[in-house]
């Protein structure tokens, strides 16, 4: 059986439990094609497992009669596969207690690729001239709001769009400020643009970076001034920030044979040429957390019916602050640096080594834990004890820490530097007294050998940053000195690290912990076994 359209009225699935729409599918996308109101930008499995499953919540609620419409502009080999099973998804959900849930979920009307010379494009363009649309989300990763390279120089394609305005555009932002120039010239119709990334002050980055293309569009004449008025305008666009949490690992080989053990046939994950897994279904866990600025000019989805909290700016900020900075993100990515060290395929798995636990205990409660704002509607000891008892020790949960290493260098001037920021600005605590984050800082120097703690080689994770920084180390050796003054300047560089780590003193400190994983294979793990 294929997981096409014929399979939501499969009594067989629906006898095993699988939830089904229970609204009209073809009369749902029908009135998404006429009067959209949400279009999102990225097809990656945490929208598909978590947005697209909230608006079908409403759907079944009978709070909302469309879908979303799905834009992809990194990878289109995605839409050729998901186009393939009638644009239906398979969320499962993977419990802690080893309970599944299984829910077809329709709500995805239509994919479309960001070619802007397609049809597609062309589609794109009629729908930013709706009035009905409401908001247009993006889950497009980090490195998609940036407009330059590791060396800080503009993209090549970001480049050509400051020179050619929105004729055409290449970039992947550069096609979404065209398409608000399109809205702009049918009537300056109000749109709320909501960045549902996992980073801190998601929408102020993307409001900065679609700014960023009008500034240069005005200024050589490309479009008019009132554009960017427009755009500053908050009565007509905004840039809610918001807050968001579900892990959602790339489609699992086990979850696939559960589900061909159901009927489903032709479901094997597919990896594109970018290296883009992509499934007809999707896997995640249980726990999930949306915080959104309520900050929409044309209206919104009712999500606050499906659990999504709506809230002022200021209580988003600190719940991001909370998860990115101490209580979540900053022991993810301390255990995908060891694991890949010290050879763990899976995050749960990692958790079995009390080591690591005590590791990952001592970075969020004694390290972070003190400089977290209570943001008042998450107590933070609450999200460790759950992040560190139920959520990452979930067997159930197939995540890597080949996965979560991906991008490092981007991440660790949040996840760790703004610690350890807090900590010089406080009266009463020592950034001296840190331990786990010069030794997780350490770790990733260590990891950046390409040499794991057997003494054998790996493969390192994509990061943006590797050509230049795997020349600093390509002369590793255990046994020997590995540390010159380009190690300490690229301890200094705060736009990895967000600040001078020679500057503040930590730098002697992470070099010695470097030193000590440097000695013989075996090492990174006694380091490890040394926090108190």
């Amino acid at each position: 059986m294929n997981l096409m359209s014929d399979l939501l009225t499969n009594e067989q699935l629906i006898a095993s439990g699988y939830q089904m729409p229970n609204y009209d599918v073809s009369e749902t996308t029908r009135k998404t094609a006429s009067d959209a109101k949400w279009v999102h930008f990225g097809a990656g499995n945490i929208f598909r497992a978590f947005l697209a499953v909230h608006q079908q919540k409403l759907l079944n609620l009978g709070l909302t009669d469309t879908g979303i419409v799905v834009a992809e502009g990194y990878d289109y080999e995605i839409i050729d596969v998901l186009k393939g099973y009638d644009n239906l998804t398979l969320n499962v959900t993977l419990k802690n207690d080893g309970q599944v849930e299984k829910e077809v979920v329709a709500s995805i009307t239509e994919y479309l690729k960001m070619d802007a010379s397609s049809s597609d494009y062309t589609a794109l363009q009629e729908l930013f001239r709706k009035p009905s649309l409401e908001m247009a989300s993006f889950t497009i990763t980090e490195k998609g709001y940036s407009l330059v390279d590791g060396n800080g120089d503009l993209l090549t394609a970001v480049q050509a769009d400051f020179e050619k305005g929105p004729n055409k555009p290449e970039s992947y932002l550069g096609k979404v400020v065209a398409l608000l120039f399109e809205r702009f010239q049918a009537g300056k119709l109000p749109l709320a643009l909501v960045s549902m990334d996992n980073m801190s002050h998601n929408g102020e980055k993307l409001q900065a970076s679609v700014i960023a293309y009008a500034n240069k569009w005005v200024e050589k004449g490309l479009v008019p001034e009132d554009f960017k008025a427009y755009l500053e305008n908050q009565e007509k666009v905004t840039f809610p920030w918001s807050m968001i949490d579900k892990i959602t690992p790339r489609p699992d080989t086990s979850v696939q044979e559960m589900l061909e053990k159901d009927g489903l046939e032709n479901i094997a994950p597919f990896e594109t040429a970018k290296h883009t897994f992509v499934a007809p279904y999707v896997n995640g866990e249980e726990t999930e957390y949306l915080i959104i600025e309520d900050c929409f000019p044309n209206g919104r989805p009712a999500l606050e019916q499906t659990g999504i909290i709506f809230t002022d700016r200021d209580t988003v900020n600190r719940v991001e602050t909370m998860k990115v900075t101490t209580c979540l993100n900053p022991l993810h990515t301390c255990l995908a640096i060891f694991g890949c060290l010290l050879n763990y395929q899976s995050i749960h798995e990692e958790m079995q080594n009390q080591d690591l636990v005590k590791l990952v205990r001592t970075l969020g409660y004694k390290e972070g834990l003190p400089v977290v704002v209570n943001p008042g509607i998450i107590d933070p000891k609450h999200f460790i004890d759950e992040v560190v008892e139920k959520r990452f020790p979930n067997p159930f949960i197939p995540d890597t820490p080949q996965r979560i290493a991906s991008d490092t260098s981007q991440k660790l001037s949040v996840r760790y530097g703004e610690t350890i920021k807090s900590y010089l600005q406080s009266t009463t605590l020592d950034v001296q007294s840190l331990e786990v984050i010069p030794m997780v800082i350490a770790g990733w120097l260590r990891y950046l050998t390409g040499i794991d703690d057997r003494g054998e080689r790996f493969t390192l994770s994509p990061d943006p940053l590797m050509p230049t920084l795997l020349p600093l180390f390509a002369h590793f050796e255990f046994g020997k000195n590995n540390v010159n003054s380009k190690i300490y300047a690229l301890l200094s560089t705060k736009k990895i690290f967000g600040v001078d780590l020679v500057e503040v003193g930590l730098a002697e400190k992470i070099v010695a912990y470097f030193n000590e994983m440097s000695v013989a294979p075996g090492a990174v793990a006694k380091v490890i076994q040394s926090i108190k």
